[in-house]
């Protein structure tokens, strides 16, 4: 089917399927080890702090891979890049299941990761090729819906298989869910002739707008605020709440709920007022992750606490990558990808806090820990509203005086 033939078809093309269960997988395998970290710990010989750097290497790995390879694959085909990164994350994925040591799996996490930011980058751009003009943001969504159903069933079904058969077997599964949709990019994704890029010049400059470096970090501190807390959710939910580790599997199905919610309401909101839901949203945040440190206690407040507070925690995320994308629009390529960058660094960030936090305050401490982070990304936010006011105020003056 040529590109023309997509662009003219249905709202989502069955090739778009293909892209979206590129993105299951990357989400399974970035979010799939917080519910087996007392199996990996146990199996590793290393304590549980240690095991939540293999989160913060992932995190690493993407915050270095997305810039690197949108720099070094400018002007690959969308295709041929498509095929090599997920080659790269199957790979990645197989050595995290032959793995013998601690070492060697934060090795293979590190370069799984490589192509995490920049396969959601070009996978978005496809989409949007792949169907008219008017139907491009509903294309891109539903690619990244991939990553959001990764949470309601790739990340329970990978933690019940590893729980059952030993962590490896839940990569060994990430795997095949790679190569299925290796398959179906090679066969199905056309090859799409592109426009003249932007010059890496127009992205650099772009990426290095004072307003996106704002908004990459105030992106950043959220995601440390979620990791801090979501890292560490099974041993939290098993040691203090006192559930069995068999029902972490229906909690984090529960938790993928409210992320999905969060998404779709988070997103309406920043179509309807970008800054100030995205201020509001901060700021309920906080709240609902100060609350935690006492609902942890009871098992029921526990869970309806972990619902909304997976619908606060990624309600945020849309507006995020709409604000960068608005900003960036002349060269966006580089600042999206990057956008991936600096959310991971926050995900590592929060990971490696989370750890000093449960050495030196213990696992009840990490809620409200979480919730000051979250208020610091509520500044920013507040900071980034002020200079959209003031650069607002000076041109309407500009205009005056014109």
């Amino acid at each position: 089917m040529s590109t023309q033939e997509n662009m003219t078809a249905d709202r989502f093309p069955p090739s778009l399927l293909w892209l979206t269960l590129g993105a299951f997988a990357i989400g399974m395998t970035e979010f799939v080890i917080m519910g087996l970290l007392p199996n990996v710990a146990h199996d590793l010989h290393v304590t549980i702090p240690q095991a939540g750097q293999l989160i913060t290497s992932y995190a690493l790995g993407v915050a270095i891979g997305a810039p690197v390879l949108t720099v070094l694959t400018h002007k690959v085909p969308q295709k041929k890049l498509l095929c090599l990164l997920m080659s790269i994350f199957i790979l990645g994925n197989l050595f995290s299941v032959i793995a013998p040591n601690y070492e060697l799996l934060i090795a293979a996490r590190m370069a799984t990761a490589l192509s995490h930011g920049t396969f959601l980058g070009a996978g978005s751009l496809i989409a949007a090729r792949l169907v008219r003009p008017d139907k491009r943001a509903g294309a891109i969504s539903m690619v990244l819906t991939g990553l959001t159903v990764a949470n309601i069933i790739g990340v329970p079904f990978g933690t019940f298989i590893g729980q059952q058969l030993g962590w490896r077997a839940s990569f060994g599964a990430i795997v095949v869910i790679g190569l299925i949709s290796l398959f179906g990019i090679i066969r199905y994704i056309p090859v799409i002739h592109q426009d003249k890029p932007s010059s890496l010049k127009q992205e650099v400059k772009s990426l290095f707008n004072p307003k996106v470096l704002l908004m990459l970090l105030t992106g950043a501190v959220g995601c440390g605020s979620l990791f801090t807390v979501f890292t560490y959710i099974t041993p939290m939910l098993t040691d203090i709440s006192g559930f069995a580790e068999h029902s972490i599997t229906w909690i984090l199905v529960l938790f993928g709920l409210g992320v999905t919610i969060g998404n779709i309401v988070g997103g309406k909101l920043a179509d309807w007022k970008l800054l100030p839901s995205l201020i509001a949203n901060y700021a309920v945040l906080a709240v609902i992750l100060a609350i935690l440190t006492f609902t942890l206690q009871n098992k029921v407040l526990a869970v309806i606490t972990v619902f909304i507070w997976g619908i606060a925690a990624f309600g945020i995320m849309p507006g995020i990558q709409v604000r960068i994308m608005n900003l960036a629009y002349e060269a966006p390529l580089l600042a999206s990808t990057s956008s991936h960058s600096a959310l991971n660094l926050g995900n590592a960030g929060g990971a490696f806090v989370g750890g000093i936090v449960i050495n030196h305050m213990g696992l009840p401490a990490i809620p409200w820990v979480a919730s000051l982070i979250t208020v610091g990304g509520l500044l920013l936010m507040v900071v980034s509203y002020m200079m959209d006011r003031k650069t607002a105020h000076t041109e309407a003056i500009a205009k005056i005086q014109s």
